[in-house]
């Protein structure tokens, strides 16, 4: 099947999930109503050694690392005690080999575990409960060359992975855990075992009660079904900006080693749920065709996304707002590009920036915004690219 076909598939069945028969977007669509997110931080370990070289290799010290965090980044109930949660766990610090055969230089190891387990609680009270976890890791390790020649390889690989823990549930919408967590490592590989044991919090979504949703009804506040975009990029303002939220003060976004010059991208938001005033959450997808700085390469990308909007300011003819787009699926048409090595065609989309809707109905929609693809180190290659500041207008309706 056509990738063309296969993504607009996907998006349509993205949307359904999302949206009510009828347009209620003040309340949680169908796939939020029995969703949670989490965070546990804790010990992590892979007891890596002299014994993950080649024989002829030879560090003096290994610094292992073992704070961690471990983020569930959706979760859904299927019935009160039976859920299933995609997880993504990784060390604050990398592991480092130190002067190697008297190199005198550090050499890193990145390491990350992707998860998607079942999850079985067993009350023992009302708020407290046992649980045992069991589903698949994909471990993806990112090793180091010494004068080109790989010392510990890029590895890449599924398999089990198995835990448990205990819970307390504090209400209805939260919970607190400690959770202890196993996946094998793989000989082939050189890769050891990944212990975790940490502990953190939950938040369970449900459906709003009828009060919460007449607040959300505000019909004195706009929020646009949906907008249709149409965006141009550009480096010729540099990529300060990008550096600035990358790697400057207020690092809450990402760069890349692969920059794009310039591009163009066509963008379709829906909205699917809102609250009173402030927030908005929309589902959307995206086609853009860029070019790369260096080389003038022409790739194209194709997205589908989730997308957060906080109005900061309402005003009669404007309203202001942030908006925020993480980890949105993408397939894109390059995987080598200006030299660099992105990994492989399936990616992940991210856009930051500042938009407005304008006019008396608000139907004017503008947005200034940077962006960033990446594999979110899911495979062992990920220069990622860096999208510059792009310029966007737009009819909402």
């Amino acid at each position: 099947m056509h990738v063309r076909c296969r993504l607009l598939i996907v998006f349509l069945a993205i949307q359904t999930l999302f949206c009510n028969a009828q347009d209620n977007r003040t309340q949680y669509p169908p796939l939020l109503k029995k969703a949670f997110f989490g965070i546990d931080v804790g010990w992590i370990d892979y007891p890596f050694s002299n014994k993950n070289l080649p024989a002829n290799y030879q560090a003096q010290t290994i610094v292992i690392p073992h704070t961690a965090p471990r983020l569930t980044l959706f979760g859904y109930h299927f019935t009160k005690n039976l859920s299933a949660r995609i997880t993504y766990m990784r060390p604050v610090q990398w592991v480092l080999y130190k002067n190697l055969n008297g190199d005198e230089s550090k050499h890193s190891v990145w390491m990350n575990v992707g998860g998607l387990t079942i999850k079985q609680n067993i009350p023992f009270t009302n708020r407290l409960s046992v649980y045992g976890e069991a589903g698949l890791a994909l471990i993806t390790r990112n090793g180091f060359d010494v004068n080109s020649v790989p010392v510990i390889s890029d590895g890449n690989y599924s398999t089990i992975s198995a835990g448990g823990g205990v819970e307390y549930h504090v209400n209805a919408k939260w919970d607190l855990n400690f959770y202890f967590g196993y996946a094998p490592g793989k000989e082939q590989l050189n890769q050891p075992k990944t212990v975790f044991v940490g502990g953190g919090f939950t938040y369970n979504m449900h459906p709003l009660t009828v009060t919460s949703d007449k607040i959300n009804s505000n019909r004195n506040v706009v929020f646009p079904k949906q907008v249709l975009q149409f965006s141009y990029a550009t480096n010729k303002f540099g990529y300060g900006v990008n550096h600035f939220f990358a790697e400057g003060k207020v690092p809450v976004f990402w760069g890349g080693l692969a920059e794009v010059e310039n591009g163009f991208s066509v963008n379709y938001t829906r909205n699917v749920f809102h609250t009173s005033k402030i927030f908005a959450l929309d589902i959307g997808g995206s086609f853009g065709s860029w070019q790369s700085k260096v080389n003038e390469q022409n790739f194209y990308a194709f997205s589908i996304y989730p997308l957060l909007r906080f109005n900061v300011l309402r005003y009669r003819l404007a309203d202001v707002y942030f908006f925020y787009s993480v980890a949105g699926p993408s397939f894109i048409s390059q995987t080598q590009i200006d030299g660099h090595d992105t990994g492989k065609h399936f990616t992940f989309r991210d856009v930051m920036g500042v938009g407005s809707y304008l006019g008396h109905s608000h139907l004017v929609n503008t947005e200034i915004s940077i962006g960033h693809f990446s594999n979110g180190n899911l495979f062992p290659n990920n220069a990622a690219v860096k999208i510059p500041l792009s310029f966007s207008l737009g009819y909402a309706f």
